[in-house]
């Protein structure tokens, strides 16, 4: 009994005597070294892992975009400064924590908690001199963890501590490269750009810290916008791929930059070697096969990638690809000429299961755009409204563009409807009435004969809605009787409300209108009307009898003739469909005041076609219209090039509403403007005017509108001075902070 109480005693000592941080001996040391790796560090360094997995498990890249080279959304420079104290033993730098109740939200601050509870409990800061080994690795842990967390100020801290009193440490190569990536992260780039290159002089540097190293630099020279020292960074970062993760994504990422630079060549060699990389995250791999289809450059080369593609469409793990490896294979058949196929790809990948959103648009996009050139403009226009359905960022000045086209396929889509409807009207109402009641009936007998074949399939759907597709009933389907079968007794129920809606239990139920119900006595059997879509009389009544009602419809045709006329030769510059509608008007002896604007039209599109038939046009309007501005113009086309007067005139107009804006009355420049711009139609002054209205309009109004009104210059006027000047002030707002409105 004695013996077992002097061991017991013996170990308290020992235990005692092990956990001073004060005593510099070698069983001290061992002690916290082991409980600060296989206790502290180990939890620490799992939970660190953890949010590292998180983020690359949650993170969505947009492969449309160019990737960033760290897979990370942060929010802002949330920047924290911690308190220090260097009154224990953790030495200057250490963060103070006090007795607080543990509130992490995250893997990475549970990280930190740990890293700090290391260096608190466990360093042995001696004589100046740190003698647990493993406190280098807590300060590492504590600097990562905050640079994840947006921390980046005392992320620096922490790595300058490990530097400044660890040199030796054979951890100070990656600290140095996560003090750089620290001071990108704040714009210290220089600074970062210079330490790395001091890094990369150093002998002896393993693959692995190269890599880091130059991807590292890939980041700096990002932020300032140096695309080829980006690329060369990339190149040297890929030579080898430790990190098979980072590796495969510079690859993706270098052969993007040279696709944007359409040197296809060098990209298809990049993507080459990423989808051949086996070991690279699968995602990489399959979106490196749809790079190559689009760095396509030869017809042998897209038969190739169309057979690879239809292996990977066959491929039951390419499931969630299934949009864009469709959308690819469109966009190869597209480039080939082979349009049916195209649309049918581009469907397809509209009808893949999980498809993004973002993919989804572009696919809309394509088979608008393909129907446009069809010259199919309200299919087109309906594919583009489905673009502006679909997209979830509405503020991009390609999403801006594709609603400005859907507006005008809009107006184009309006006016061919008021035209097929009111010439379907008119043929009617031209007709003896004997052809219009045939026409009507039959008409009526086509529809009654599909509404009985409907009926009769809902009927057997009803009737023998389990009988077929060799599935198994349920024990509570027992019995053939159409009410013994709870499966089609619930969609009877569906089928019903569907057709009938809700209907009280009452005698008559089918009929809601009671007064259709005749009876001539109280006894007497009722007799059910015919509904009254099979009755002539009921389409006899929406054609028009009476002239002035004809006259209204023959109107409305002829300005629709008009604007589509316009629409066509204007904004879509198609004179094919605008000779055919335009020449059409004049045939059908339109209302006086749109004679003259059309024969001028048809002279304009003769003219610049070089035909003969502008001659035609050109004598109507001389002969009975001579005295109008638009003979003027045919007799003195010169003066169509002397217009010194009428810019003089604008550039007054310019002059006052710039005066008005120095003299900060912005909403009145704004007015004075708008009510200028009709005046001035066609100008090319109007984007000088239109800039100025957007300057104005930021300096009383919010950003949001301000960025609204220049990106309506940067999309209108996209070619002009003043439309690249917008777009760069728009750029510039909007990676400033929310404090820089302006």
């Amino acid at each position: 009994m004695k013996n077992i109480q002097k061991i017991g005693f013996l170990w308290l000592l020992f235990m005692v005597t092990s956990c001073s941080t004060k005593k510099d001996t070698t069983i001290n040391r061992n002690f916290h070294a082991l409980t600060t790796k296989y206790n502290v560090l180990f939890n620490g360094n799992n939970a660190f892992q953890q949010g590292i997995d998180d983020i690359n498990s949650k993170y969505e890249d947009d492969f449309w975009e160019v990737l960033p080279i760290e897979p990370i959304k942060f929010k802002g420079n949330v920047i924290a400064v911690p308190k220090f104290d260097s009154g224990f033993g953790g030495g200057p730098g250490s963060p103070i924590v006090k007795n607080q109740k543990n509130d992490t939200t995250s893997p990475f601050e549970k990280a930190e908690e740990k890293a700090v509870k290391a260096i608190q409990k466990h360093s042995m800061n001696i004589y100046g001199k740190e003698r647990n080994k493993q406190i280098d690795d807590a300060y590492l842990l504590l600097g990562k963890s905050r640079y994840y967390t947006e921390r980046f100020i005392p992320a620096i801290e922490a790595f300058n501590y490990i530097i400044a009193k660890y040199p030796k440490a054979n951890l100070i190569n990656e600290t140095r490269i996560w003090r750089a990536k620290s001071n990108i992260r704040i714009d210290n780039v220089e600074l970062a750009i210079e330490s790395l290159k001091i890094l990369l002089r150093k002998p002896d540097l393993s693959d692995l810290i190269k890599e880091e190293v130059y991807t590292a630099l890939a980041m700096a020279y990002t932020k300032m916008d140096s695309i080829h020292r980006v690329k060369e960074s990339l190149l040297k970062a890929t030579e080898t791929s430790e990190n098979r993760v980072q590796a495969a994504r510079n690859l993706f990422i270098l052969g993007q930059l040279y696709g944007n630079e359409n040197k296809r060549d060098s990209a298809t060699i990049v993507f080459t070697k990423l989808a051949s990389f086996k070991k690279a995250p699968y995602k990489y791999r399959i979106y490196a096969n749809m790079e190559l289809a689009k760095n396509s450059v030869s017809d042998s080369s897209t038969v190739a990638l169309l057979e690879r593609f239809e292996k990977l469409i066959k491929n039951r793990d390419n499931r969630p690809y299934l949009d864009a490896l469709y959308y690819q294979v469109a966009a190869l058949e597209e480039g080939r000429d082979s349009i049916g196929n195209a649309i049918v790809n581009y469907k397809k990948s509209l009808r893949a299961k999980n498809g993004s959103p973002k993919q989804k648009t572009f696919s809309y996009e394509k088979l608008a755009d393909i129907y446009f050139k069809g010259l199919s403009y309200v299919k087109a226009s309906s594919y583009y409204d489905s673009v502006l359905i679909v997209a979830q960022n509405k503020q991009t000045l390609r999403i801006k563009k594709i609603e400005r086209k859907a507006k005008n396929l809009t107006s184009l889509s309006k006016y061919e409807k008021i035209l097929q409807v009111n010439d379907s009207i008119l043929s009617l109402a031209a007709l003896p009435k004997e052809s219009r009641e045939k026409y009507f009936q039959d008409y009526i007998e086509k529809l009654k004969k599909e509404d009985e074949e409907n009926a009769q399939k809902r009927l057997n759907s009803i009737s023998f809605g389990n009988s077929f597709g060799g599935g198994t009933q349920s024990t509570d389907n027992k019995g053939k009787w159409y009410f013994y079968n709870t499966q089609s007794v619930s969609f009877g129920k569906t089928e019903f409300q569907r057709i009938w809606g809700s209907r009280p239990l009452e005698d008559d139920w089918r009929w809601s209108d009671k007064t259709v119900i005749k009876s001539s006595k109280k006894d007497e059997v009722v007799i059910m009307e015919k509904p009254l879509k099979y009755e002539v009389s009921t389409y006899l009544k929406g054609i028009p009898t009476k002239p002035e009602e004809v006259e209204v419809l023959v109107s409305e045709r002829n300005q629709a003739l008009f604007e589509l006329g316009l629409i066509y030769k204007e904004q879509f510059k198609n004179t094919p469909k605008a000779i055919r509608n335009l020449e059409r008007l004049l045939k059908s002896k339109p209302q006086e005041e749109l004679i003259l604007p059309a024969n001028y039209h048809l002279y304009e599109i003769y003219s610049e076609k070089a035909d003969k038939k502008a001659e035609e046009y050109k004598k109507v309007i001389l002969t009975d219209y001579a005295d109008t501005p638009f003979a003027q113009i045919i007799i003195n086309p010169e003066k169509e090039l002397t217009k010194e007067e009428v810019v003089d005139e604008i550039s007054d107009l310019y002059s006052i509403a710039y005066n008005l804006y120095k003299d900060e009355s912005f909403e009145e420049t704004r007015c004075f403007i708008n009510m200028a711009i009709p005046t001035i139609e066609n100008s090319i002054l109007i984007p000088k005017f239109e800039l100025l209205k957007a300057y104005a309009i930021g300096k009383y109004k919010d950003k949001k509108q301000y960025l609204s009104a220049l990106e309506k210059v940067a999309v209108d006027y996209s070619q002009t001075e003043q439309g690249k000047k917008a777009l760069e002030i728009i750029d510039r707002l909007k990676n400033s902070s929310p404090h820089e409105a302006k």
